[in-house]
């Protein structure tokens, strides 16, 4: 997949604004971006090893950091900056959003959690 043609980060709405040259236009709201992180730490390393994310209702977006040609890294205000996030997988959620959030959110209510979840305790 080429480059998107446009990539806006949009604060106040907390949205990532990302269009690809076919004409497709996505506003990626900030805790689904963050739900969804390609990283190691949110995907684990194979199925079944997925850590749930909570809490991340206000997490913001700092940095938008360009990877090559293929990819870029979010930088979240919690300290997360570890997934890179391809054009292909922006895509993908993307056009999967509705039902990628559903799924998050049954998840949730399968776990007893309420949403917004709650924001996890420090240890």
């Amino acid at each position: 997949m080429p480059p998107p043609t446009s990539i806006k980060l949009r604060t106040r709405s907390r949205l990532l604004e990302v269009t690809f040259d076919d004409g497709t236009r996505f506003e990626l709201p900030f805790e689904y971006l963050r739900v969804y992180s390609p990283s190691a730490e949110v995907r684990g390393h194979g199925p079944g090893q997925e850590t749930l994310q909570l809490g991340k209702h206000d997490v913001g977006i700092k940095a938008v950091e360009p990877v090559g040609n293929y990819a870029v890294k979010l930088v979240f205000d919690d300290g997360h900056d570890s997934g890179l996030y391809s054009w292909n997988y922006l895509h993908e959620l993307g056009r999967e959003h509705a039902q990628k959030w559903a799924s998050y959110l049954a998840r949730l209510e399968d776990l007893g959690i309420p949403y917004p979840t709650p924001t996890p305790t420090k240890k």
